[in-house]
């Protein structure tokens, strides 16, 4: 099993240069790699280059510019060939697929922001002295640089990455563990119910608050951007010193309110794993439940259009957005296949609107936000308790049906 850690690194002005100098040619590098696919499929016949033929190219491309890419790691400028090869590959499977291909693009020095290297001592070494007290981390052309580890790393270290976040500086590290031991059963089951008003809502009637970290940040974001327009949109190394602070500013506050969203949801689903043996959960397509609604032409106006309730729908999306039921079914997915509990994904249709005391299923029945009246038997319960129950309950089926 690979578990990922991520730590803080301490890095020297000097080392800062370094690697800020080390994500611009892994970066030039990618996009070279780009031109150069581009190039052979326009004007050589749409020949298609593969990852073989620009792998075999990089030695001659350090012997040529040894200043800018001999002095990197070999491993990790095939890593960065890979990721380009992989980004093709995603773009050729949409494209059979009948999806909107999206054709990788070249990449901004601020967009690219990770080098990965494949394995650990290859152009890079985890706690290369290790009778230092201080954790460091060293890496080709950059140094032994300084990391705030602030927890033990379990296992045998295998991949090593470094990634900018504004001014921040992490090590990113995965390391291969031993099968954990699953936590004691406790009997349990429930199902959970993503909402707007609550994060979630659960089948024993108990309930998660939605913390709306994005809400709560919307003024000082807000004041942020307008500071930001204020300059002209120029390269970061002709920027003044107040303008990179003020796009700093704004960087800082997203950051902030991704680790906010982060944190609430691996608490939230530690607390669903240590007391629940089965987790079951609506199987949603949040990437359909944001998109736009589509416009609708006027027939008796060229040119005009019709209402379409766009702008309660792009509340309504960042209202979804903020939440970030995306990230914590990625979570509660990873911390129950650790300790070995069972989530299950079921289809979300009409779990609002059937009765948990009759089955009765009607659109009625969900009267208001918060309030479920069954027209049937007349049973009246929160709508999100409502939505859990049946969630669990289809869950529960599906598992009976299909037995591990």
């Amino acid at each position: 099993m690979l578990r990922a850690y991520k730590f803080l690194m301490r890095p020297t002005v000097g080392q800062a240069i370094a690697l800020g100098e080390m994500l611009r040619d892994h970066c030039s590098l990618y996009n070279g790699a780009l031109q150069e696919r581009r190039d052979a499929w326009r004007h050589v016949s749409k020949a298609s280059i593969k990852y073989g033929q620009q792998s075999a190219q990089l030695k001659d491309i350090r012997a040529f510019d040894p200043e800018r890419q001999g002095c990197w790691s070999f491993s990790s400028q095939q890593v960065t060939l890979r990721r380009l090869d992989r980004a093709f590959a995603a773009f050729f499977r949409r494209v059979k697929a009948g999806d909107t291909p999206g054709y990788p693009r070249f990449r901004g020095v601020n967009w690219f922001d990770t080098v990965e290297f494949p394995k650990d001592g290859d152009g890079c070494r985890w706690d290369a002295t290790p009778h230092d007290p201080v954790t460091r981390v060293r890496f080709q052309g950059v140094g032994h640089v300084k990391v705030n580890q602030h927890r033990p790393v379990v296992g045998k270290v295998k991949t090593v990455s470094v990634k900018r976040e504004g001014k921040r500086w992490y090590v990113i590290l995965t390391a291969e563990q031993a099968a954990l031991e699953p936590l004691s059963a406790t009997g349990s089951a429930v199902g959970i119910d993503m909402g707007i008003a609550n994060f979630l809502g659960d089948s024993n009637g108990g309930f998660v608050e939605n913390p709306r970290h994005g809400r709560k940040a919307a003024t000082k974001l807000a004041e942020a951007q307008r500071a930001l327009k204020q300059f002209p949109r120029v390269r970061r190394d002709k920027r003044t010193n107040n303008h990179q602070r003020a796009v700093d500013r704004v960087g800082d506050l997203h950051r902030k309110v991704r680790r906010q969203r982060l944190d609430h949801a691996h608490k939230t689903a530690l607390d669903l794993v240590r007391e629940h043996d089965l987790i079951a959960h609506e199987d949603l397509k949040i990437r359909n439940m944001v998109k736009t609604p589509a416009p609708k032409p006027d027939p008796d106006m060229l040119g005009g259009f019709l209402p379409n309730g766009a702008a309660a729908k792009a509340g309504l999306n960042r209202s979804i957005s903020d939440a970030g039921w995306g990230v914590f079914l990625t979570i509660l997915h990873a911390k129950a296949e650790s300790a070995g509990r069972e989530v299950i994904a079921v289809d979300p249709r009409n779990t609002s609107r059937t009765c948990p005391a009759c089955g009765h299923v009607d659109k009625a029945n969900r009267t208001a936000q918060e309030k479920f009246h069954c027209v049937s038997c007349g049973h009246i319960a929160h709508a999100d308790t409502v939505g859990a129950l049946n969630v669990l309950r289809a869950g529960l089926a599906r598992r009976n049906a299909n037995p591990a």
